[in-house]
């Protein structure tokens, strides 16, 4: 019997490469092949759709395989192995080392490289394209001697490599041929609201733009010459105008070639040699090449189907796209253009929120062929599959897109076949299987279907999938806090209020089993601060604080933390700003000025930060609360004590309400705004209540918020006086606090209410569950009761004694975090060693 063992040779490692071999893995194909793969790059595969956060969150974060290795022992991956010419006939590869290689069958997944056009001065030192780690390596490194970076290129990647430039802190401008940024997938109204909002973010745009040259001095760049425009300084160039297929070696062995470049494959993704397959970027399918790792997935499944004796195709790909570009979701799916003859176009534009919506539906009005979102796309889940579905609209079809409230989503069911994850292509009737199959949480199903797993924008619709299934078969979804508590947070909360408890112990010696965890420890110290309002590290309670509360600053990527002291409403006299000055300048820490209205002060170490409050304390500041699940600030315009379209005073309300709720724990952190009139320059209908001036009062809107998945306030309330106002919103925050769960913000809060903001309406005005009494006492409770943390910490010396790196060396910073220097501040730098995070460590220096 021959022991021979054939072997598949993988040339190339990058996402879809690294797909591939999984797939091989999960489907048997190791039992019969050798897999060999070859990695041109020094790293093995990464999550490049993620390179824009390798500033944030460093390589291993990205890597899809951190030890190197496959589990599979009969796989083996070799980097820095570049292959530079392929022989079909004697199935051998050359590596640049001279090295050859025998395959049985060939997968070349070598993907694309990035384009870069013939301008003059494009080899100056200091220019570089976007596409690897090593490039972004390459730029950062550039730029600690750079004040000024410019993009070429304001495609997908282009935003994308803005966004990497202006995180390296330097002065962005992007430069694009067309008229408009991501000219490929948005149209003209998108266009304009996501060049407004990247504007408003202090990166300039420029398109319609055409580079003539790169400028140059003493060989690196200095600037930037336009067609019929200034020229524009610059110590950085980054080319991101497109990729092309990295098809080289498939031409030196006379494989087929697209016409417009690319390996050419038919449906089973084999090349016109029998035993080398194409997959990815690399790959045209149909003469087509695919720039978006969803189809390479796609073509890295039907290859094992093949090799296995399969039957599965490749029939084209979905080339819906969803990203958040520098802080602004931008999704486009199914025909965004409206090419569709007789298709027609239904457009929500409101330019104050940045925001864009525009559907396209078949001439009949029922179906949904396309469309473009822009500043809110949580909508994207489900109006994609939609497409692909053909479910009928409903008989509104603007409800999609008109903010939340309007009920045409909720009231939407996908079928079965809708692909709702579409880099995995995972429909919803996969998930209903693998919650069947004993899958209880959307992380289940993403590790069973890998839905979610790519960019995770489906994240949410997979969950309410799980969820609505369950709810359809009878099946009581657990909403058990943790594996301690059965219970919801909302019911855990009546329990302690009923019981009157004030410990964690006691709680969880009658309610509960075990010792606790993560989960409901912080949840249970939340509750007992928003009924009890005792200092969060007395005995008893610090034990169950995260990071954040039990240092009581938030804790920033070196090891250090934040100091924020609070600006109600934003107003500051001139001798408070000079305080805050020299005690950064003393202490020597970063400041910025934040889009709540408040000074950041970042970099104190752990041992600082009573001395730092000690001083801001003095000066008369208190917390800001910036590390809890509370309060955060009320933000609020000039209003009509200095504008001349303002219709009340909006400063001091917010500065009224700020005082009234500060302190206050809830189950997710809290924002408000006040504006004083409809211009909304508070933008008070992005926070969890937002306060608008009327003529007659103050229009109260509530269940708003920024973050992952941003939603408009809903009106509750009109022309309200100043005491309903109080009142009401002493209600509904009481009301939030008490049933939410456990870090739920306030707008997926007010969609889980049956009755939605009806219900809301009912319980908070007219007191249906005649608990309205009750929600007020309990908020004066807590403003009768309020103290400063920060004041009662340094005036503590047991909590005092909990502020040092070393138990040992009370004053001896941490050696292992330093700085660096940006525009005369400091930044944070790499650490060569693990940095004290609020754990005291015994003195290194004994």
């Amino acid at each position: 019997m021959s022991s021979y063992r054939k072997r598949i040779v993988v040339i190339g490692h990058g996402m879809v490469g690294h797909r591939f071999v999984e797939a091989a893995i999960e489907r048997g194909l190791t039992e019969t092949y050798d897999i060999v793969i070859l990695g041109e790059e020094p790293r093995a595969a990464y999550d490049r759709v993620a390179l824009t956060s390798y500033y944030e969150v460093g390589d291993k974060a990205l890597s899809f395989l951190p030890s190197g290795k496959y589990a599979d022992p009969r796989v083996s991956l070799e980097l820095n192995a570049k292959a530079v010419a392929v022989s079909p006939r004697a199935r051998i590869i050359t590596l640049e080392d001279g090295r050859q290689v025998e395959y049985d069958e060939l997968v070349l997944a070598t993907g694309a490289y990035p384009f870069v056009p013939p301008v003059a001065g494009k080899d100056l030192e200091n220019v570089f394209v976007y596409r690897t780690i090593e490039d972004l390596i390459a730029i950062k490194k550039a730029a600690k001697k750079a004040k000024t970076g410019v993009v070429i290129g304001g495609g997908l990647l282009g935003l994308e490599a803005a966004n990497a430039v202006k995180q390296l802190g330097l002065e962005t401008h992007v430069v694009e041929l067309a008229p408009r940024l991501m000219a490929v997938q948005i149209d003209s109204g998108a266009g304009k609201t996501l060049s407004r909002e990247i504007e408003n973010l202090g990166l300039t745009v420029h398109t319609g733009a055409m580079t003539e040259a790169i400028l140059g001095t003493k060989g690196k760049v200095s600037g930037l010459a336009l067609k019929d425009r200034a020229t524009l300084n610059a110590d950085i160039v980054v080319f991101s105008a497109g990729i092309r297929p990295q098809d080289a070696l498939g031409r030196a062995a006379d494989l087929e070639i697209a016409e417009r470049g690319g390996i050419l494959v038919d449906e089973h993704c084999r090349t016109s040699e029998e035993h080398i397959w194409a997959i990815g970027e690399c790959a045209a399918p149909n003469g087509k090449m695919y720039g978006l790792v969803a189809p390479g997935y796609q073509m890295a499944e039907v290859v094992v189907d093949s090799m296995l004796g399969g039957e599965g195709t490749f029939e084209g790909a979905d080339m819906s796209t969803k990203l958040k570009l520098l802080g602004v979701d931008v999704a486009s799916f199914g025909d965004a253009h409206a090419e569709t003859p007789g298709s027609l176009e239904l457009v929500y534009s409101d330019a104050v929120a940045g925001i864009y919506k525009k559907l396209v539906i078949s001439e009949d009005g029922k179906r949904l062929l396309g469309g473009v979102l822009v500043g809110d796309a949580s909508a994207y889940g489900i109006l994609r599959p939609m497409v692909a579905s053909g479910l009928p609209l409903p008989d509104n079809p603007e409800d999609l897109i008109l903010p939340a409230g309007s009920g045409g989503l909720s009231k939407m069911e996908l079928p079965d076949e809708a692909v709702v994850c579409s880099c995995n292509n995972v429909t919803k009737g996969q998930i209903k299987g693998a919650a069947d199959n004993g899958c209880t949480t959307q992380a289940d199903v993403t590790k069973e279907t890998k839905a979610g797993s790519t960019c995770g924008s489906c994240k949410v619709q997979v969950k309410k999938i799980i969820e609505d299934h369950f709810a359809a078969q009878g099946v009581v979804v657990d909403k058990s806090l943790c594996e301690h508590f059965p219970m919801t947070r909302a019911e855990l909360f009546d329990v302690v209020l009923v019981h009157g408890y004030r410990s964690f112990n006691e709680i969880i010696e009658a309610h509960g089993k075990g010792r606790g965890c993560d989960i409901c420890k912080p949840a249970v110290a939340s509750i007992l601060a928003s009924q009890l309002n005792s200092h969060v590290l007395d005995q008893g309670n610090r034990q169950l604080q995260d990071t954040n509360d039990a240092y009581l600053g938030n804790l920033q990527k070196n090891g250090t933390y934040s100091v924020v002291p609070r600006i109600a409403g934003g107003e500051i006299t001139p001798e408070g700003l000079i305080a805050i000055g020299e005690v950064a300048k003393d202490f020597g820490l970063y400041t910025k000025i934040t889009g709540g209205q408040r000074i950041d002060l970042f970099g104190a170490r752990l041992e600082q930060l009573p001395a730092v409050w000690k001083r801001l304390v003095d000066a008369g500041f208190e917390s800001g609360h910036a590390y809890g699940k509370s309060l955060r600030t009320v933000k609020s315009c000039v209003g009509s004590t200095w504008c001349r379209y303002g219709q009340q005073d909006s400063v001091a309300m917010a500065i009224e309400l700020e005082l009234r709720y500060r302190g206050l724990r809830s189950p997710h952190k809290l924002k408000g705004g006040v504006s004083g009139c409809a211009r909304e320059c508070a933008e008070a209908r992005g926070k969890d209540f937002g306060i608008i001036a009327t003529t007659n009062g103050w229009n109260l809107y509530v269940g708003g918020n920024g973050g992952a998945i941003p939603a408009h306030a809903q009106l509750l309330a009109e022309d309200l006086s100043d005491e309903d106002l109080r009142k009401y919103l002493d209600r509904f925050l009481m009301f939030y606090i008490r049933t939410a769960d456990r870090l739920q913000r306030t707008s997926t809060w007010l969609d889980s209410l049956e009755g939605g903001m009806d219900y809301l309406r009912q319980v908070v005005i007219e007191d249906s569950l005649g608990i309205a009494e009750e929600l007020e006492r309990a908020m004066a409770s807590h403003i009768d009761s309020y103290f400063d943390e920060w004041k009662a910490t340094i005036e503590d010396p047991e909590k005092v004694r909990r502020f040092m790196s070393f138990v040992n060396a009370p004053e001896t910073p941490d050696p292992n975090i330093s700085f660096g220097t940006t525009r005369g501040q400091i930044v944070p730098e790499e650490s060569a060693g693990p940095v004290s995070l609020g754990m005291p460590q015994i003195g290194a220096s004994l």
